[in-house]
């Protein structure tokens, strides 16, 4: 059940993002370590975060 409205995020909703974070965090750091550069380009955290030009 969703919390009222107005009320805290209700805790499995921040463990849901939390996890998310992480992945997405994992998903850069197999990026970096693939790449021969020093640093990933913008536009390369961009395509490994599913980031598009539009901001979604």
């Amino acid at each position: 059940m969703a919390p009222p409205p107005g009320t805290a995020t209700a805790p499995l909703d921040l463990e849901c993002v939390a996890l998310a974070e992480i992945e997405l965090c994992g998903e850069l750091i197999i990026a970096a370590s693939a790449i021969d550069e020093e640093r990933l380009s913008a536009d390369r955290i961009d395509e490994v975060l599913r980031v598009g030009c539009d901001g979604r």
